[in-house]
């Protein structure tokens, strides 16, 4: 019950955040919308723990290199992008891949896909769960073979003690 209503009264803050009002028909109608929601979602947000893994020193110590490896992505991509737009005859060929993502949970498949996304010249198209596989988008595609053995490097070295 507890964690119901600090939902609630922290959902009802962000409501008058942001309509920058502390009007007492705001507030109200703030918490009836934030209570609405919590009901209407309370199977999302309150699944059950067991299928979660349990949370250890050891993923939040992984937390670290897994971020600083991402921050890396995104500056390579960030200065590989650079070079293709101002190269006088870019060189790169772009395409998508298909990257079958094996034994990630769905949090961890979420992860991979908003992983990849940040990092400049390659998106997340589509997860496809019937393949069990994810589409993405490569500025630079020269080998595909090379792109999906280096997503599965960083899965298997950094996001699996983290985002399994």
């Amino acid at each position: 019950m507890v964690r119901y209503a600090g939902a609630v009264i922290l959902l009802t803050v962000i409501y008058a955040g942001a309509l920058a009002s502390a009007d007492p028909w705001d507030l109200l109608f703030g918490a009836i919308l934030a209570t609405a929601l919590i009901i209407l979602f309370r199977r999302f947000l309150h699944q059950d723990m067991a299928d979660k893994p349990p949370l250890r020193s050891g993923r939040l110590l992984a937390f670290i290199p897994f971020v600083a490896v991402i921050v890396r992505d995104i500056i390579i991509g960030t200065w590989t992008v650079l070079r293709i737009v101002l190269h006088p005859r870019p060189r790169n060929r772009p395409g998508i891949i298909v990257v079958p993502f094996g034994e990630r949970t769905p949090g961890g498949v979420a992860v991979s896909g908003l992983a990849m996304s940040l990092s400049p010249g390659s998106s997340l198209i589509t997860i496809d769960w019937e393949r069990r596989a994810m589409l993405i988008h490569l500025l630079d595609m020269r080998d595909p073979d090379a792109a999906r053995a280096e997503l599965q490097h960083f899965y298997d070295r950094y996001q699996r003690a983290v985002f399994p």
